[in-house]
This record gives structure tokens, C-alpha cells and sequence, in this order.
């Protein structure tokens, strides 16, 4: 008891009714049409191998550094040149002129 979508059960007789319409509808063309969907499935499947081999790709690929600018920043010897909470910090003075 399979369905076809809307058609329920399709037996021999209901398959020769098809064959036969689709003599009348293609004709002399029917090969050539059903050249045309074979050659339509194998690109549909050469397709979704080739979006399978990139996945399996990028899943073994190791994944890059995200943060490369969160590196400390050092000086030629390695020193850290970032300011210190021990560094005295100079503030502006007030000028005398009243301003």
C-alpha cells in the first residue's frame, strides 16, 4: 500500500495509462529527456559530494587563533610594555593665569 505523493497505489494498468501519455506528450523526444534527468541526477549527487568532501574538510582543518591582537605587548627583549599600576601617573597642572 504505497502512495505517490496524491496518487494512491499505482499498478500495472495506471503505469501503462503513464508510459502511454508520455509517448503521446515527448515522443520522438522521450530519450532525449530521459538522457536529460540522468544527466541531471549525477550533477545533483557529483553536487552534494563535492559539499560533503569540503564539510570533512573543514572539520579536520585545525581551527586558527582567534584573539592574535590579545597578545601582550613586549619590547625587542621580551620585556612587557604595558603601563603598570606601580607607575606614578602624571596628571596635568592648573596654570596660573586663571584658567
Amino acid at each position: 500500500m504505497n502512495t505517490l505523493g496524491l496518487i494512491p497505489n499505482l499498478g500495472a494498468p495506471e503505469l501503462v495509462i503513464l508510459g502511454i501519455i508520455m509517448l503521446l506528450l515527448f515522443g520522438r523526444r522521450l530519450p532525449e529527456v530521459g538522457k536529460s534527468l540522468g544527466q541531471g541526477i549525477v550533477q545533483f549527487k557529483k553536487g552534494l559530494k563535492d559539499i560533503e568532501t569540503e564539510v570533512d574538510e573543514a572539520a579536520s582543518r585545525p581551527e586558527p587563533a582567534r584573539f592574535e591582537s590579545a597578545k601582550t605587548p613586549t619590547d625587542a627583549s621580551g620585556q612587557d610594555v604595558r603601563v603598570s599600576q606601580a607607575d606614578p601617573v602624571e596628571t596635568p597642572r592648573a596654570d596660573a593665569s586663571g584658567s
